[in-house]
């Protein structure tokens, strides 16, 4: 299997979600997990874990670029920006793929590259580079390695996965759960579109975590349905507590990137909304992004400012702790493959405010929804949470019933009866 995050190192649902398959599907398969980079901690792992940041020198010090480079210039062009979130900006500022990564990479030595992933940020402004090295090393370790199907994790991942397929002719599965779509909308035409479009084309499955997803690859990319097999995210079981506030007034939450993507911008309306009609309430957005500066200055602007607070980027516990006092929680994604953080709230006994175009909303069904543009109706929902206790615990109470099939071992179940289909 090929990630690209595994915790404690993530930035968001990718890690999480592929850390929670790979601990239930090494109970059903044998699973060799190879990610850029682990802790130490990660070693002690449920099922084999391989990170190109351990290997030693000796394993790598002959490895070469030059079928990769050549394979994706065929293929790919680069945007100038490099950031796994990015929006297409620039779309007239192009360069090809030898232009401008692969004559960097050929002025490094193993040695240094291999240092890419020894930093904390996976991504960033060299993170080609980094997908390009981990594919070469992929190549060079799959020799050591006994096994039956690829399974690939996101854009990252997938050149990778191309050129082990083409190595070894084994099956090639693509697990999204996320699309360049999901980014930059419908006009997506970038390199990272490139890379999906080529994958996807050239798997045998395709494991999209929702629908949803699942649509947007048969609208935006043409993959026919008979290669898609809808996997919804599950959620590991967790100690769930209460904490009291340090302010007397009900919160609302927001979390995730502070990006067009996942709607910020629309929460801050439904919080202006909310405040004229209800005072007894606060509102913060954990996370941050490109936009936390325009929302800074534009709740300032609208006089609210002392009203939302804005936590910047916090670790696991910390989000855990703002769902233990949280009154509602809303995510108003203008598009979400699927929303893991809907699923914490739910099981935190948050009742739940979530956008239509999520895959998440297809499996917690009794929660409230409106779609992302339609800030009366999701005002008119946090509201009734916040005044009103019965219609509060029965969304608090749906959801727990839906949690219950919500789990990484029936994830687990349904993807090796797949691989089963694949192999025989």
């Amino acid at each position: 299997m090929l990630g690209w995050e595994f915790p404690p190192l993530f930035n968001g649902g990718l890690g999480i979600a592929c850390a929670g398959l790979c601990n239930a599907l090494s109970e059903f398969v044998d699973l060799t997990l190879v990610v850029p980079k682990i802790s130490k901690e990660q070693i002690k792992s449920k099922h084999k874990i391989l990170g190109l940041n351990r290997l030693n020198e000796e394993f790598i010090e002959n490895i070469v670029y030059e079928d990769v480079a050549k394979e994706v210039e065929k293929v790919y062009e680069i945007e100038i920006e490099l950031d796994p979130y990015y929006v297409e900006t620039h779309k007239s500022e192009k360069k090809t793929f030898m232009e401008k990564e692969v004559e960097k990479i050929k002025k490094q030595k193993v040695g240094q590259m291999r240092e890419k992933f020894q930093f904390e940020n996976l991504y960033g402004d060299d993170v080609i580079q980094k997908v390009i090295f981990y594919a070469e090393l992929v190549k060079k370790i799959s020799s050591s390695i006994d096994f039956d199907i690829i399974h690939a994790h996101d854009w990252m991942t997938f050149l990778a996965g191309l050129e082990l397929k083409k190595m070894t002719g084994r099956p090639l599965v693509l697990h999204v759960h996320s699309l360049d779509y999901d980014r930059a909308g419908s006009e997506s035409r970038g390199w990272i579109y490139d890379i999906e479009k080529t994958a996807l084309n050239e798997a045998d499955l395709i494991m999209p975590v929702s629908n949803y997803t699942g649509n947007i690859l048969t609208s935006h990319y043409n993959i026919g349905k008979n290669k898609i097999l809808t996997i919804h995210n599950g959620i590991d079981s967790e100690k769930v507590y209460k904490k009291k506030k340090s302010f007397p007034e009900k919160m609302v939450l927001f979390i995730g990137r502070l990006t067009g993507q996942k709607g910020p911008e629309y929460f801050l309306d439904i919080a202006t909304k909310i405040y004229k009609k209800y005072k007894d309430v606060r509102f913060v957005i954990a996370g941050t992004g490109e936009r936390l500066t325009h929302l800074l200055e534009d709740g300032a602007y609208r006089q609210i400012g002392n009203r939302v607070h804005f936590t910047g980027f916090i670790n696991r516990e910390k989000i855990k702790e703002l769902l233990s006092m949280a009154d509602v929680y809303c995510m108003p994604s203008v598009s979400e493959p699927f929303g893991l953080t809907a699923l914490e709230a739910a099981q935190f006994e948050v009742p739940t405010v979530i956008s239509e175009r999520s895959g998440v909303a297809e499996v917690l069904k009794g929660s409230l929804k409106a779609d992302f543009w339609d800030i009366d109706l999701m005002v008119e929902h946090i509201t009734q949470l916040l005044s009103n206790e019965q219609k509060r615990r029965e969304i608090i109470e749906n959801n727990k019933r839906d949690l219950e099939n919500l789990t990484w071992q029936n994830a687990a179940k349904e993807v090796a009866k797949a691989y089963d289909s694949l192999l025989n």
